[in-house]
């Protein structure tokens, strides 16, 4: 079985992921439109390919991106494991009123202009987006809710939403509860005061930023909490480094870019793309279960596929912990 594919279980609960998962805020039109078909079609040849698990949220694409799975899902008897996020509802607005909301978040483009979503970490909030979330993606539970982008209002995450998801996980209505997280420090928090079967964690697990493993890894090894990383790339840089590239969503620096193609120099002694690297880097540490990627296309597909499938050898691990590029596996 190709790496891509092979299964992996979530530690507490009977579910058992592919290694590589299907991102779907790319499909709901993250800073370039996708037709309905071109995204339905990567998302049936991401299930055909062996990847089961897909992670989507009311944000991708404001309702775009499910129900652009419910339909796909719809046309398959492939197994898959889906996990959706909380903590934003979609509300309709007249257009100005939606004018000065836009700030702060990533443009998605080909969204009812009416639409916006709306942090609401209350129980009705939860209880609302999870129903909305079943109706979107034409499906009778959900087996993984993530509270999303819950860092700085991570008390209200835990005094207002959790208890309903616990109470919801306890009635079988979601199989695995969780957070969608970008901070290290909330989401080691949200670790140690909520009872957490998995976290997704964006971009502090990388090439360039191993911040996650100083103490939010040790905490979830300690716990049994699966992690599923995504941003590996870091917003672009370690897809494409040019001094045109961002960087955690900034423009690049002048020293992250230098550090960029030092370690893409190093690899290229071994014959290993960058991006073959970036996407396969997280899974090296026994705290990651798995790794989410988006794809706008079956071609963005078919090469996160061979970058993830691709054989590094050690040595070439090795040689960037060596070089001091990357840090040690510290657990």
């Amino acid at each position: 079985m190709a790496r891509h594919s092979e299964l992996v279980k979530i530690p507490r609960i009977d579910r058992y992921v592919s290694k590589l998962a299907l991102g779907s805020a790319p499909l709901g039109g993250l800073f370039t439109a996708v037709s309905d078909e071109e995204g339905q079609k990567t998302i049936l040849a991401a299930l055909d390919s062996g990847i089961n698990f897909i992670d989507t949220a009311p944000l991708y694409g404001h309702g775009n991106a499910e129900k652009m799975i419910g339909s796909a899902l719809g046309k398959t008897n492939k197994p898959f494991v889906i996990s959706t996020k909380v903590g934003r509802v979609l509300e309709k607005f007249a257009p100005e009123e939606i004018a000065g909301k836009v700030e702060g978040l990533a443009p998605f483009i080909g969204v009812d202009p009416t639409i916006f979503p709306v942090f609401d970490f209350t129980r009705d909030g939860i209880l609302r987006s999870i129903e909305e979330s079943l109706s979107r993606l034409k499906i009778s539970s959900i087996d993984i809710a993530l509270i999303h982008d819950a860092d700085e209002r991570i008390d209200e995450a835990i005094k207002n939403s959790y208890p309903v998801l616990d109470e919801l996980r306890s009635q079988g209505v979601i199989k695995g509860v969780g957070v969608g997280m970008n901070i290290c420090s909330y989401a080691t928090k949200a670790v140690k005061e909520m009872d957490l079967d998995i976290i997704l964690i964006a971009g502090r697990y990388s090439l360039l930023d191993q911040s996650a493993q100083e103490e939010l890894f040790k905490e979830c090894l300690r716990k049994q909490t699966g992690v599923m990383v995504g941003g590996v790339y870091n917003s672009g840089v370690l897809a494409n480094p040019t001094p045109q590239s961002t960087y955690n969503y900034v423009p690049v620096t002048d020293e992250i870019l230098k550090k960029v193609k030092q370690i893409q120099k190093l690899l290229a002694d071994f014959h290993i793309p960058l991006t073959a690297a970036a996407i396969q880097f997280p899974l090296r540490h026994p705290a990651v279960t798995c790794v989410v990627t988006g794809s706008r296309s079956v071609a963005e597909l078919s090469a996160n596929i061979e970058d993830f499938d691709r054989n590094i050898p050690e040595a070439a691990w090795n040689a960037l912990e060596e070089s001091g590029l990357i840090n040690r596996i510290d657990n």
